[in-house]
């Protein structure tokens, strides 16, 4: 049931159980959980919503350290998502993040430095956009009680 990732520690699992019609559980051993489903559904995130937060968190984590040190520790970030999806082929072919920071603290040389740190910060460690820049082998095995 719970299936075991390459990039999660050796005790962190990650699963998700059928709820519903076109809806589940996403879990992990941890403790989390997320609820997932088709884009009608009220108080669900699709799967390429998870994608794209995914995404958004990564840069996050991966910007937070330089720009802590540079803006304090309670330094207030917002990262936008977005990417329409190309439904006849099922993929997102492009998706755009805008990192939404006051920097006015700073005069404009600083500010372009901290913001050179920061994407060669998410550049270096995002683990997910990393991911989605380079491609990664899926594979999919199909276990049966029978």
């Amino acid at each position: 049931m719970a299936e075991q990732t390459s990039d999660t520690p050796a005790t962190t699992s990650l699963w998700v159980e059928r709820t519903g019609t076109r809806r589940y559980t996403g879990r992990s051993s941890r403790g989390a959980e997320v609820l997932i489903g088709s884009e009608g559904v009220e108080g669900v995130f699709t799967p390429g919503e998870l994608l794209k937060i995914a995404l958004a968190a990564c840069s996050g984590m991966s910007s937070d350290f330089p720009l802590s040190r540079r803006l304090g520790d309670n330094y207030d970030a917002t990262i936008r998502v977005s990417g329409a999806a190309d439904r006849e082929n099922e993929v997102y072919p492009q998706l755009d993040e805008v990192l939404e920071l006051d920097l006015s603290e700073l005069d404009a040389a600083a500010q372009e430095r901290l913001v050179a740190l920061v994407e060669r910060s998410i550049d270096k460690v995002c683990t997910v956009g990393r991911t989605l820049k380079t491609g990664t082998k899926v594979t999919l095995t199909i276990e049966s009680d029978a």
